[in-house]
């Protein structure tokens, strides 16, 4: 069966956008902004908190250099030219009786002492502003981790088909950390430094008007360099993540793929494609990092022509006191521009990753419970039946059953399987066995027709209460990291150990289990790596029977174990579908002739019914399957025996 196309009533634009992984957005996006608010209201008060600092950040930022121009003015300029006593400040301080040194403390002393309390006053208020927003950003992010995760949990299989993980990964990982930074280092610094930059250049005019307008000149050129920065980093921004993506999608395909590689001896070439991309990368950066050396100078040569100017126009207007002001004051106004690059592509890294996550959480799962549905009160039985079922992974809005320009994958499908009863479905690759069991456990819809469990829809089945009524052993067996205890009962406290250890012995695990030296405790590796195909195998089966579902739905489960071990499987299986209906997709058709009846599929449609001797009596597609498989089988023994 080839893969399914993406997932019905998805549009083409919505599932470019989600896989649009270089796109990148403007650096301010009042609409996803908006949309982030949720987030971040419930932590409204620390971010008042971080509001309400600004302004005493602001004046201790400023008040340093008025403490210097105190000490210039009053005693050391008087100092050195032989005045004997310190000269009367003009007008009032803004730092009030503060500058006013008590007692018989040496009023330099006292200066200092002054200096070194508003630095460490700085400091503190500082570093409580940054753990405050970086607290409330990772807090705030938190929370949108958890949403994106348990929508990522409600969607449905068909958006898996297209979706690739890394993708998803990302948008759970790397873009909500991304998300977060902007609270740190991006939005919040940016309002901060505009903020810092108008209240200097307030204070300024306020100390020196005349001298603040000469020097403030230079500004409107630098408003012109920031604005041509600004369109040309964005597309080197956008130069080197699409080059890291390339290289990240060739590690992954090479690491993925490095059996391959290894045996057909393609090191070499991997590593010619690599070092291109590689080389490619380092020159998309350097284009980048030349726009950002030319700003970060441009506003160095700033800086220093606006001292230049502060010197030439103070002689004989200003003291050395209101110099040295402007002289830091400046640096500090000037500061923030220099870190303009780091911003900025902060700013638009963070918004290209919101626009992602809310692309993902608008992504609506296409199987979804009706509102308000429970599931069915009284005894469970197990029957399934197909009533006239057709389906299609890409059906035509409107397209009636049977539709010719749709790829049907099943064609009318009709059959029942009695409470306890065990049916099998054969037939070639493609012929739609997978897609009856995916159905089954509404992982899709179907597009016509209706599947009942116990003579109720599947639509009136909450998701949840219906897959717990079926258990799958599927041929793809996926252990998760932790135990194998954890693996088969998948953390639910539901399932004790004695259950494990009996499913276990069941279908005959524990003869593997009992040999290793931690047994049921012992560590799943990453896929199970520390596992043959067979053990994960068997895992699997334990796994389903554990959590005593009705209805047992194997598929190709046995096609990976090895003759010995599929006998005690066997037997095993045996033991425990009694009592339970059970729906076997079988490769072997050596392993379900004894099963209640067998449905053989072809292009979709199911065009033979029976037991395994009916079906071989009536000469039809089962009795070719049959007899092209024992002949393969014969072949194989013929080759292994000479």
């Amino acid at each position: 069966m080839s893969a399914p196309p993406a997932a019905r009533g998805q549009s083409e634009a919505t599932r470019e956008a989600l896989f649009e992984e270089e796109a990148l957005g403007k650096a301010y996006d009042a609409r996803l902004l908006t949309r982030l608010w949720p987030y971040v209201w419930p932590y409204r008060y620390q971010i008042t908190a971080t509001i309400l600092f600004l302004v005493p950040l602001l004046l201790l930022d400023l008040a340093p250099a008025l403490v210097v121009k105190v000490g210039l003015e009053q005693h050391l300029v008087p100092a050195l030219e032989g005045a004997t006593e310190p000269v009367a400040a003009q007008g009032d301080s803004p730092l009030g009786g503060w500058l006013d040194a008590p007692g018989a403390i040496d009023p330099l002393l006292w200066l200092a002492l002054v200096y070194l309390l508003l630095s460490v006053a700085s400091s503190a208020l500082q570093y409580a502003d940054v753990w405050i927003m970086s607290r409330t950003g990772q807090a705030a992010m938190r929370d949108l981790r958890r949403v994106v995760f348990a929508h990522i949990q409600k969607l449905h299989l068909g958006f898996f088909d297209t979706m690739p993980v890394g993708r998803l990964v990302t948008r759970a990982t790397n873009d909500v950390e991304n998300v977060a930074e902007m609270f740190s280092a991006g939005i919040v610094a940016l309002v901060r430094d505009v903020l810092k930059m108008v209240g200097i250049a307030v204070a300024l005019f306020v100390m020196d008007a005349r001298l603040a307008a000469i020097t403030f000149l230079i500004v409107p050129v630098l408003a012109v360099a920031a604005v041509v920065f600004r369109f040309k980093v964005r597309q080197a921004f956008r130069a080197v993540r699409v080059r890291i993506a390339r290289i990240n999608a060739y590690l992954q395909e090479n690491v993925t793929g490095m059996k391959v590689v290894q045996l057909f001896t393609r090191e070499q070439r991997s590593f010619r494609d690599f070092e291109a991309m590689n080389a490619d990368h380092r020159d998309a950066w350097l284009q980048s990092i030349r726009y950002d050396a030319a700003l970060f100078a441009v506003v160095e040569l700033a800086s220093n022509l606006t001292i230049a100017i502060v010197i030439w126009q103070s002689v004989g207007l200003a003291g050395l006191g209101v110099v040295y002001v402007f002289f830091d004051w400046m640096r500090r106004f000037f500061m923030p521009l220099r870190d303009l690059s780091a911003k900025y592509s902060v700013m638009q890294s963070s918004m290209a990753s919101c626009e992602r996550i809310f692309q993902l959480l608008d992504a609506e799962p296409s199987v979804q419970d009706a509102e308000g549905v429970v599931a069915p009160a009284g005894a469970t039985l197990g029957e399934v039946e197909f009533e006239n079922v057709w389906f299609s992974y890409a059906p035509r809005e409107g397209a009636p059953p049977g539709d010719p320009q749709t790829d049907w994958v099943l064609r009318d499908v009709s059959f029942r399987v009695a409470p306890g009863d065990r049916a099998a479905f054969v037939g070639a690759t493609g012929a739609g066995k997978t897609t009856i069991i995916k159905l089954l456990t509404r992982l899709y819809d179907v597009t016509h027709g209706r599947i009942l469990i116990d003579g109720i829809p599947l639509r009136a089945w909450p998701q949840e209460a219906l897959r717990g009524r079926v258990a799958m052993v599927l041929q793809d067996v996926f252990l998760f990291s932790g135990t194998i205890a954890e693996n088969i009962s998948l953390g639910r406290e539901d399932v004790p150990r004695e259950r494990i250890e009996q499913v276990a012995r069941a279908v005959h695990a524990d003869r593997f289990i009992d040999a290793l030296p931690e047994g049921y405790d012992t560590p799943v590796r990453e896929r199970g790596v520390n596992f043959s195909a067979g053990q994960r195998q068997l895992l699997s089966f334990a796994r389903a029977l554990a959590h005593g579902a009705d209805i047992l739905v194997l598929d190709e489960a046995t096609s990976s174990i090895d003759t010995e071990t599929e006998t005690l499987v066997q037997q095993g299986i045996h033991a425990l579908m009694e009592e339970k209906t059970a729906l076997v997709i079988a490769h072997r058709l050596s392993t379900i002739q004894d099963v209640d009846r067998i449905h053989v599929l072809q292009r979709g449609r199911l065009v033979e019914s029976g037991r395994h001797a009916e079906l071989l009596a009536a000469r039809g597609i089962y009795h070719t399957l049959y007899r092209l498989q024992y002949a393969s089988q014969q072949a194989g023994a013929a080759v292994a025996a000479g």
